[in-house]
């Protein structure tokens, strides 16, 4: 079993540009448009691994808004806000919830290009109190029309390009893996070459292979 040298190469493009400290927090968005619409935009600007919580243990989506970027971008179920925050805060990240009150701040006044967490509420309501008062800063995007708020799939790709604009700006955008520790660059370059491989080897309880520059098994 192989893969064709130049699908590899896209592969290896893809991951060494990703970034672990960039992600976002769902809550309650329910419609399986809004949530592949943000996992698209995440794969788009980068983004290694999304957060939502859902009772469920599956984040729903439409692959054909997705255009399979869920694929690409790992997804994490949280149980609750307070799992989610205190998950997020021990990997370092600060929270920046999106919501009008007094105390919001134009996200054009942030510095975005450390450990940064984009927290998103339901399509209706926004976020819960219960997470707004989780979050570190509260953020928003400023309007000119008739309407309060954009999109919640929107406002996120709006956020995340910001921060990737920020980034690129401060030569922070990775280009050689170093997003990854090499533990999870490893891992990850595995599966997205030889995903029908996985539940063998999980089955088997064995490490995968290293792979070398053509993507072949060097073991």
């Amino acid at each position: 079993m192989s893969v064709l040298p130049k699908r590899f190469k896209k592969i290896k493009d893809v991951l060494n540009s990703r970034m672990q400290n960039l992600t976002v927090l769902i809550e309650s968005v329910n419609k399986p448009h809004n949530i592949s619409a943000i996992i698209r935009s995440c794969d788009a600007a980068g983004v290694y691994q999304a957060n939502f919580i859902c009772s469920q243990s599956e984040v729903k989506t439409f692959n054909s808004t997705a255009q399979g970027s869920q694929k690409w971008v790992k997804l994490r179920n949280h149980e609750s806000y307070l799992s989610a925050s205190n998950t997020l805060r021990k990997k370092g990240f600060k929270l920046y919830g999106t919501s009008l009150n007094e105390n919001s701040i134009d996200y054009r006044d942030l510095d975005f290009t450390q450990n940064t967490c984009f927290v998103l509420g339901a399509e209706k309501w926004g976020l819960s109190k219960e997470l707004i008062e989780q979050v570190d800063e509260s953020i928003y995007i400023p309007m000119n029309g008739m309407v309060q708020s954009l999109n919640v799939s929107v406002a996120g790709a709006i956020l995340l390009f910001e921060a990737v604009r920020q980034r690129k700006n401060k030569n922070l955008i990775p280009s050689r893996g170093e997003g990854l520790n090499k533990e999870e660059y490893k891992k990850t370059l595995f599966e997205w070459t030889y995903p029908e491989l996985i539940p063998i080897y999980k089955k088997l309880n064995k490490d995968y292979p290293d792979l070398n520059e053509n993507g072949e098994f060097t073991q």
